[in-house]
């Protein structure tokens, strides 16, 4: 896996090139709220041809499965026997990658150890930040299942993990600061000693922090919730809202990054407040 933003990149450029890849370029702002500082980005006023393209990633099509099969253009590499690192096609972060489960799943089916693996073996390789919106009121905009990484220059939980995560890793802690209900999972260092021992330590984590949140880790389906891991610790988030009035909000937000359409919306969230914003799509703290 260690080349594997190597060969991203490589498909990246290829993709563009036959434009199988339609990066939706845009603008950024800041938020601060209660010394968390929120990326806002929203579509250039320089390209407003991709507004078209915004349309098509919010527009939900459930008659649609671009993963069954993914664009040949687009496919950078198998990941074990389940999954399939694809580029996303219509990228707001650079090197934004999902990984796809070969055969269909539903989004809101609880995540396999399949799944936790191939994420870790992504995290261990290169750090980052993994996510997952489970569920349409969690922001997923497929209904087929994938999880998502993008680098540690896009968004970053370390902002909003409390010390006490760091402090005792395997444990469920939450963050007095963030009004919405949520568990912290601190993750051992020696974990990511290999892939195996990374997965089981996910999984591990995920099932402490769905304990503490009275959420059942492996129902079918699952109720809606946002997922985010580092390698540091892990995060989840339960969920009853898919919007704030008009605005979508998917995991990215909990780690800082929110992406809106125009400016009346980042006015909006700034009078209101980031924390107060995700507060009303989170179940109560």
């Amino acid at each position: 896996m260690d080349a594997l933003l190597q060969r991203a990149d490589r498909c990246s450029a290829d993709a563009f090139a036959c434009g199988a890849l339609q990066p939706i370029r845009t603008e950024q702002t800041w938020l601060d709220a209660e010394g968390l500082r929120f990326s806002v980005r929203w579509v250039s006023s320089l390209a407003l041809k991709d507004r078209a393209r915004v349309d098509t990633v919010i527009r939900r099509r459930p008659d649609f499965n671009p993963f069954l099969p993914p664009e040949p253009a687009l496919t950078v590499a198998a990941i074990g026997e389940h999954h399939l690192v694809v580029l996303n096609k219509f990228p707001v972060i650079e090197r934004h990658l999902l990984i796809v489960t070969r055969a269909f799943e539903p989004q809101t089916a609880a995540l396999s150890d399949s799944d936790l693996l191939a994420l870790a073996k992504v995290l261990r390789a290169h750090g980052g930040l993994g996510f997952y919106n489970g569920g349409r009121i969690a922001g997923a905009s497929q209904a087929h299942k994938h999880l998502q990484w993008v680098p540690s220059t896009a968004a970053a939980l370390t902002p909003f993990v409390p010390h006490s995560c760091l402090d005792r890793p395997g444990y469920a802690v939450c963050n007095p600061a963030l009004p919405w209900a949520h568990a912290f999972v601190g993750l051992e260092e020696h974990a990511w000693r290999d892939d195996t021992a990374a997965g089981q330590n996910l999984r591990a984590a995920l099932q402490t922090a769905c304990a503490a949140l009275s959420m059942p880790a492996r129902a079918q389906p699952m109720p809606d919730y946002n997922l985010l891991v580092s390698r540091e610790c892990l995060l989840l988030v339960p969920r009853t809202q898919e919007k704030w009035q008009d605005v979508s909000i998917n995991s990215l937000a909990y780690a800082g990054s929110l992406f809106v359409r125009d400016h009346a919306q980042i006015a909006r969230l700034r009078a209101a407040g980031a924390l107060a914003v995700l507060a009303a799509v989170g179940r109560p703290g």
